[in-house]
């Protein structure tokens, strides 16, 4: 059975959607071109599909599709009743929909993409020195880090209300500009966030050791925070792998914006677990270049002491592409 939170982070994968709510209820666009919208009570799915098909679609299978409102007939629209769809169905529905609204070459781009440029090399010990004394350059680099370790007792456990405050403040301090809630009102995102992390466990490894069915768990985590409703928007992709990499930071390699579409043009969970293969195969090889050194005493020699060597290697990717942008 599919739910709101399948059509969430389908349409959310899908180049310039935009999540809103209007008049009470969420719908998901292209600029100004609405092409899902939920009803209501979140039990049905209006969906963009072509209108000279929309008939047939209905008496095929009546139990799951019905016509729109007589006011709608006039658009290319459909309705259907989410709880009848699996989830094949559903993203089906949606890549079709989205498709009708986007340019050609957007969809194109999207669901046959050109073969992916060669991955990087695995930066030398010299460019990651390099690389840190640049970080470390920046004012102020260590302190919200600092901070939240001290609030959390170095472990941040999402269960509790004060930790999930405590990455909150964190993200907003890196430009995430996650609204706060404001007296009276009902905290979305720590709810939210809370009900994410009871779902999902996640691994404590070394990124260099990482299992694959490890990847795999923070890329579906990743995914399914990315879409975490907060208000009239979802978390995001840049949040998501932040708060990720606060919550595991010797396993997770993040990424902003500038990282994720130089190294992989998108950002879907997919993307994100490919940038953590990536992340492991470099921390394999930079250990290597190390000559034995633990990953503490390697990152300390590098530069930067007391941070993990996924961070170090997160921290490169920003000074070679986000800053020299």
């Amino acid at each position: 059975m599919a739910t709101v939170d399948d059509v969430r982070r389908l349409a959310m994968g899908l180049p310039r959607t935009e999540e809103h709510l209007i008049r009470d209820r969420v719908k998901f666009r292209i600029g100004r071109i609405v092409y899902l919208a939920l009803s209501r009570d979140e039990s049905e799915l209006g969906f963009a599909f072509p209108k000279e098909e929309r008939s047939a679609l209905v008496a095929a299978e009546p139990e799951k599709f019905f016509l729109p409102r007589e006011s709608d007939l006039r658009f290319h629209w459909a309705q259907a009743r989410l709880a009848a769809l699996d989830v094949d169905e559903l993203t089906e529905l949606v890549t079709e929909a989205w498709r009708m609204v986007v340019p050609a070459k957007v969809a194109r781009a999207h669901l046959d993409p050109p073969a992916a440029p060669p991955l990087p090399p695995a930066p030398s010990l010299a460019e990651l020195r390099s690389s840190a004394e640049v970080f470390n350059g920046f004012a102020g680099v260590d302190r919200s880090w600092q901070a939240l370790r001290e609030e959390t007792g170095g472990a941040l456990d999402l269960s509790l209300a004060a930790h999930r405050s405590a990455l909150h403040r964190w993200l907003n301090s890196w430009g995430c500009r996650i609204r706060y809630p404001r007296e009276g009102e009902p905290d979305t995102f720590g709810a939210g966030l809370a009900a994410w992390w009871g779902r999902h466990s996640l691994a404590h490894a070394p990124l260099a050791r990482l299992t694959p069915r490890e990847i795999s768990r923070f890329a579906a985590a990743y995914e399914e925070l990315a879409a975490l409703p907060i208000g009239r928007r979802s978390l995001g992709p840049t949040a998501a792998a932040k708060a990720l990499y606060a919550l595991r930071p010797e396993s997770v390699m993040p990424w902003d914006a500038a990282i994720a579409q130089r190294l992989h043009g998108v950002r879907d969970g997919a993307a994100f677990a490919r940038h953590l293969e990536l992340g492991r195969s470099w921390a394999r090889t930079v250990l290597e270049q190390g000559g034995g050194l633990g990953e503490a005493a390697l990152c300390a020699e590098i530069g930067r002491p007391g941070v993990s060597l996924a961070k170090i290697l997160d921290e490169h990717l920003y000074v070679t592409i986000t800053h020299a942008a």
